[in-house]
């Protein structure tokens, strides 16, 4: 019997301690969603991953708004307004902190701060120095991912004038 409550009672005091722990970045695109059109894959590949690493970070509810509107508004600029609303519907709502998924908001995080969900949270100092600390592999994986996910676009495409204006995955969500 005493091993079973020693092993709840380290677990208990070890949980706060692995929910502070910044998970290196990682991103699938769209998750679950497309990443483009079939004649071009990846048209807005590049706003699901910018969107990725403001979700990686996690915060407060008002910036996982300000993360899906910009989301919404680059995929409004890759031309594709009614997609750009779905997923910004999708995400709305199925991404919030408290679904135990791998896209959550804050998904960098453990899922568990304690015994209760990270739910929406400002970085602790601690925390902030995790990110400042994690960027730059962060934004060195969203390089390698644009060269694995280039994208495609026809030359008669209205959105192969736009491509060439789309910003940096941290500078577009203002990180």
């Amino acid at each position: 019997m005493r091993i079973p409550v020693a092993l709840i009672c380290w677990l208990l005091i070890a949980l706060p301690v692995a929910a502070d722990t910044l998970k290196p970045f990682a991103t699938d695109g769209c998750s679950m969603w497309i990443d483009g059109p079939p004649g071009s894959p990846n048209l807005w590949r590049h706003c699901c991953v910018a969107h990725d690493l403001a979700y990686w970070v996690g915060g407060t509810e008002e910036q996982r708004k300000y993360a899906d509107e910009a989301m919404k508004q680059c995929i409004q600029k890759a031309q594709q307004p009614m997609i750009a609303s779905h997923t910004y519907n999708s995400v709305r709502m199925g991404g919030g902190p408290y679904w135990p998924s791998t896209y959550r908001w804050g998904y960098g995080w453990h899922y568990l701060n304690g015994i209760w969900p990270r739910g929406y949270k400002t970085p602790s100092p601690d925390e902030k120095a995790q990110i400042n600390r994690m960027m730059p592999a962060a934004l060195q994986a969203i390089a390698e991912d644009s060269i694995r996910n280039p994208v495609k676009i026809p030359a008669s495409s209205p959105a192969h004038s736009s491509a060439a204006s789309h910003s940096s995955a941290a500078s577009s969500l203002g990180l």
